[in-house]
């Protein structure tokens, strides 16, 4: 025990042995600086040195820009900016796909064939039996009011909701697109979905109400074909035309010009004109609305 301590106590004595650090001039020898240490000293400086350093290199590293040029650093306004990149992207192919969609619907009216819907499958992840529904006071109250209110509304009550809709379609003037013998009507049994309008040839074609030329192009059965889409969910059709004379994106008016009766497509027998008019996406009697 005694060597212990002699030990410790020669180890203390020795941290705290004095030294001198002298800067000298070599050629003079003359003494320029000097600075007393102990060991204890340049052990504490060297410590409190690392630990200044240590913390340094952490603030920079934490809290400045320098942060970025380290590899394998994430910044974190980086990964936000991932985030929302991803987000954009699922966006986009969401609108590219109903885009499609949307000209291959096109694209079948043209045809004369039925377009296809759009179907989400279900979310299988989420278990949407167990959800409670439960009516709320102010719904109830929201119902019986709109029920008294619609309660005698004579276009529900004679035409019902369906026929209902079908009544805004009336209040619309529709010009004549060609004036001419019909010689096919509309026969859904049938598939044909417009009246074939026989005229002279080169007879002007009439928008048959205002609208945007959603489409002007040549097709394999129909030759050349013009679509406009008119407000209230319509969309009028104009196919076997000879020459056309309007382009994808221009706005006409009702009675403007947009086609010259022709005989071109496939499915034709000679000049006339295949007038379609949909509505909502399905399609309806244009002798319904339109006088020819």
């Amino acid at each position: 025990m005694a060597k212990q301590k002699e030990k410790k106590g020669n180890l203390r004595n020795r941290l705290r042995v004095k030294y001198r650090l002298v800067v000298m001039n070599e050629e003079t020898f003359k003494e320029k600086a000097s600075l007393l240490l102990t060991p204890m000293n340049v052990i504490i400086f060297g410590g409190s040195l690392a630990i200044f350093l240590i913390v340094l290199v952490t603030y920079i590293i934490a809290f400045t820009p320098l942060r970025e040029y380290i590899p394998g650093y994430a910044d974190t306004d980086l990964r936000l900016q991932v985030y929302e990149n991803t987000l954009r992207t699922d966006s986009l192919e969401r609108e590219l796909a109903l885009k499609d969609m949307y000209l291959k619907n096109i694209n079948m009216i043209i045809a004369g064939e039925t377009p296809e819907q759009e179907t989400r499958e279900p979310d299988t992840t989420k278990d949407y039996t167990a959800i409670e529904f439960k009516q709320s006071e102010q719904d109830s109250l929201l119902r019986a009011m709109v029920e008294q209110e619609e309660r005698f509304n004579i276009q529900n009550i004679q035409f019902g909701s369906k026929q209902a809709m079908e009544m805004n379609i009336r209040d619309l003037f529709f010009f004549a697109p060609l004036k001419g013998d019909i010689t096919a009507g509309f026969d859904s049994k049938e598939k044909h979905f417009a009246v074939d309008i026989v005229a002279k040839e080169n007879e002007p074609i009439k928008a048959c109400l205002d609208g945007t030329i959603i489409f002007s192009s040549w097709t394999y059965d129909a030759g050349h074909v013009v679509a406009i889409q008119h407000s209230s969910n319509l969309t009028s059709f104009y196919k076997h035309c000879s020459v056309l004379l309007k382009k994808t994106g221009e706005s006409i008016k009702a009675g403007e010009v947009v086609a010259i009766v022709g005989n071109s497509g496939e499915l034709t027998t000679g000049p006339h004109l295949h007038f379609e008019l949909w509505f909502n996406g399905r399609p309806v009697n244009p002798e319904d609305y339109i006088v020819f």
